[in-house]
């Protein structure tokens, strides 16, 4: 009978993955280089060798083996075939059909921001709710939806992609994406760096901030909790944003709850006072009851949503 399920999180640096039971306990994790030389053609290759080798050491036959699930950065849709991954070279080709073809085990394959948000909803900070949206604030700004209890990729699983929709008009800066005005220029960790720095230029008003040559967000929200005016003040600009934006999300999606993840979500509830203030007052009745909650599982989402991805 089959007992035991992988998780792996493809990243640009590393593979992380991760050995569960079939009741989603955490048994083993580990990680491995991503080599993505010769259009990454070695990572999964290794990834295989990876997990067949961890079978050996546990004595797991691949009769003992549900299946693996992989979360991997570019948009991938249902059916596991990735379109295009740009950090790790990869082309368009079926993730899903090539490692299965390497384990010989059943194997599910979908974006990593979207793996993650099922594993907030299993095992983190969605717990005990099925429609959710994860919103990743880091050095961009990423998102996963996910719909009865499932992820919604859509037609090229360029689904969730709130980091790119346009908030801005008359923005001059560029976005990674190409485009202008995007969310992720003004809520991420750059982008908080960015509104802290055009609001210190607009006038000479005191503040922590102006002696800092090295501004992060997390000098920002410290400023806050510090009582720092100026920072209050760019804080709530981000929280304008932001709670616009969910609240426009929430008028297609209704979620019942939101889990903030990355590396801003460290700045801890403040932030998520900033960002609920601003959505009452914009969302459609039906979902002003939207929950807010900071993600818990960390670096280890992405391997948590695979698994589950394969048991369910």
């Amino acid at each position: 009978m089959a007992n035991y399920c992988f998780g792996v999180d493809v990243g640009g640096t590393t593979v992380k993955l991760g050995c569960f039971d079939t009741e989603g306990t955490l048994l083993e994790k580990w990680e491995i280089p991503t080599r993505t030389e010769n259009s990454g053609e070695a990572i999964l290759p290794d990834v295989a060798d990876s997990i067949l080798a961890k079978m050996k050491e546990r004595e797991l036959t691949r009769e003992d083996i549900i299946g693996v699930g992989v979360g991997a950065p570019g948009p991938i849709d249902g059916e596991g075939t990735v379109y295009n991954a740009v950090n790790l070279g990869w082309g368009t080709f079926s993730i899903k059909n090539r490692l299965q073809s390497l384990l010989n085990i059943p194997v599910e394959a979908g974006n990593d921001a979207n793996v993650a948000a099922l594993g907030e909803m299993w095992k983190g900070g969605g717990q005990g709710h099925k429609n959710l949206v994860a919103v990743t604030l880091g050095t961009g700004v990423g998102g996963g939806i996910i719909a009865d209890g499932r992820i919604l990729s859509g037609t090229t699983g360029a689904a969730g992609e709130i980091g790119h929709i346009h908030v801005m008009d008359g923005e001059t800066e560029k976005c990674n994406c190409g485009n202008y005005g995007c969310l992720e220029q003004y809520t991420s960790a750059t982008g908080i760096v960015r509104l802290a720095k055009r609001r210190l230029a607009q006038d000479d008003k005191p503040s922590v901030l102006r002696s800092n040559p090295n501004i992060s967000a997390k000098a920002v929200f410290d400023a806050v909790k510090a009582g720092d005016e100026l920072a209050a003040e760019v804080a709530e600009r981000f929280g304008e944003i932001l709670g616009k934006e969910l609240a426009n999300i929430a008028g297609v999606v209704n979620p019942e709850i939101f889990v903030i993840g990355g590396g801003v979500s460290k700045a801890g509830p403040v932030l998520l006072d900033y960002i609920q203030k601003n959505y009452i007052p914009y969302v459609f009745a039906g979902s002003r009851g939207a929950l807010f909650a900071l993600a818990t599982l960390g670096n280890d989402a992405g391997i948590y949503g695979a698994a589950k991805m394969v048991l369910d």
